[in-house]
């Protein structure tokens, strides 16, 4: 059996002390660049890798932050869990994915698993908590950041994008380019997102002077949203244009739209999506949308984390960024619009 290489051995071939091989190790220790450069060369001749697992017993800290996902098929979850897990790595952070259901029952039985793996942080991507499991972490002190949802607890930090200004905008979008007849095609109506992305479109259509035409319910599913789109568009009187609460769903509209009921887009419908996801640019759909700033609610996710876990004290914050509306050619525009 092979004996397992040591801390201690390295320092002897490095000519350093042990504790400076433990801080070459230790992601924003403090080591100079001569030290870390022996440190490392004497690490690599003798195959040396530090145990994380034991040194995490010792400090108490795991340096993993737990991340609760409820969906991946929404392409913006999946490049938003890319940028979030660069940005833990540059500040010396793995991140461990779970996936739970779109309910609080089925989060809390994930996130309490979670916090058996000694966790520094959890972010929840797009799924909300029950107040009882977010006493119980307050409690443990493992800070907690919302990303991309909103909740009425004042103990939970979160990070979204502005949704009520985004579905305004895409309203008076709509209004300007001389639409009478606008639709919504919602997303899961538990989600502070869709709450909030429909109030701002109908302010928006009530500020000029219209009301909603139909409504459909997509929730947040291709399936669900392609049978609304499918019941909304084959009545007789249909509407002239349409937002759909995200672009995952905006994509199932205009397959149908397109490729079953013939109709042409932008010519008989206008689309609208929200998130502006790289598919979104692509010619084949080129979807008008409203642009989440990822990585801006990437980075105030982060600095927010590290904040709470360096200073469990300080206060949980709340930050909405405002998203630019992109205009595309799934959309009319309207007169005089500069892209």
């Amino acid at each position: 059996m092979v004996e397992k290489v040591t801390s201690m051995q390295v320092a002897q071939l490095a000519g350093v002390s042990q504790s400076a091989v433990s801080r070459v190790f230790t992601p924003g220790a403090s080591v100079s660049a001569k030290t870390a450069a022996k440190v490392r060369k004497a690490a690599t001749a003798l195959g040396y890798r530090p145990n994380v697992l034991a040194r995490s017993l010792i400090t108490g800290k795991s340096r993993i932050i737990g991340l609760v996902v409820a969906y991946l098929e929404n392409q913006f979850y999946p490049e938003a869990i890319e940028k979030l897990s660069h940005a833990l790595q540059e500040k010396g952070y793995h991140i461990l994915v779970f996936m739970a259901n779109n309910d609080d029952s089925a989060t809390d039985t994930v996130i309490d698993e979670l916090l058996d793996y000694q966790v520094d942080g959890i972010i929840t991507a797009s799924v909300g908590m029950s107040s009882t499991l977010t006493a119980r972490c307050e409690a443990a002190g493992i800070p907690i950041v919302l990303f991309n949802r909103e909740q009425d607890d004042e103990r939970l930090s979160c990070v979204r994008s502005d949704n009520l200004a985004g579905g305004r905008k895409l309203a008076e979008f709509l209004l300007r380019a001389g639409h009478k007849k606008i639709a919504h095609i919602a997303g899961w109506e538990g989600a502070s997102t869709q709450r909030d992305r429909e109030a701002g479109f109908l302010l928006g259509l009530a500020e000029g002077g219209q009301t909603l035409f139909a409504r459909g319910e997509g929730k947040f599913s291709y399936e669900a949203a392609a049978a609304a789109a499918r019941d909304m568009f084959t009545q007789q009187d249909r509407p002239d244009a349409v937002f759909v609460a995200n672009d995952h769903m905006a994509f199932a509209v205009m397959d149908v739209l397109r490729f079953e009921l013939g109709l042409r887009v932008p010519e008989d419908v206008s689309v609208v999506g929200y998130d502006d996801v790289q598919l979104a640019a692509w010619p084949a759909y080129d979807l008008t949308t409203v642009r989440q700033p990822a990585n801006r609610m990437v980075a105030e996710t982060v600095d927010i984390l590290m904040a709470r876990i360096a200073d469990p004290d300080s206060q949980p914050r709340r930050v909405a960024i405002d998203g630019p509306l992109i205009p595309r050619g799934s959309a009319r525009k309207p007169k005089g619009l500069k892209t």
